[in-house]
């Protein structure tokens, strides 16, 4: 008898500590954020303008990265230029996302949209070859501009840190 209440306090006990006991406190049943969460924010870095094989520009600024869906962003790209050749601030959208391990990459071929100018007139816009890569709280943004009837295309590298 005294060995069957044994039996049964032992197993009353592993029971006990068993059921009180947790698995660790990781995070890995929790989901990830969606990839475009991920990266939304303001990035502040420096801006590079390359116009005919020249830098026209490298100052520093702040693009905008705007979460449109899970998988797309909007980028928002501050005036630049000085005097009559300013560009004024432009958006591009629907810049597909991709991750793969801890790398998430943006890809667009065309965006075209219109704006207004320092005098109020709209200006037509293409922007190319739109390329975004992030690594941690870093973005390097590469794509081509073709602004009104500018006979050219103007470069544009931007690297910046998320605020």
């Amino acid at each position: 008898m005294k060995i069957k209440s044994l039996m049964i306090a032992m197993i009353a006990s592993v029971a006990v500590v068993l059921g009180t006991s947790s698995c660790s406190s990781n995070n890995d049943d929790e989901p990830e954020a969606p990839v475009a969460t991920q990266v939304a924010g303001s990035y502040t870095g420096n801006e590079v303008i390359m116009v005919d094989n020249e830098e026209s520009s490298n100052d520093t600024k702040t693009y905008e990265i705007t979460k449109t869906s899970d998988m797309t962003v909007d980028m928002t790209v501050p005036e630049w230029g000085m005097g009559m050749m300013t560009i004024p601030s432009f958006s591009v959208k629907n810049i597909s996302l991709t991750k793969s391990g801890n790398s998430i990459t943006g890809k667009l071929a065309s965006y075209s949209g219109t704006v207004k100018n320092a005098k109020g007139e709209e200006k037509a816009y293409t922007v190319s070859d739109v390329t975004l890569m992030f690594s941690d709280k870093t973005v390097v943004a590469t794509y081509s501009l073709k602004y009104g009837n500018m006979p050219f295309l103007m470069m544009a590298t931007f690297t910046g840190n998320r605020k």
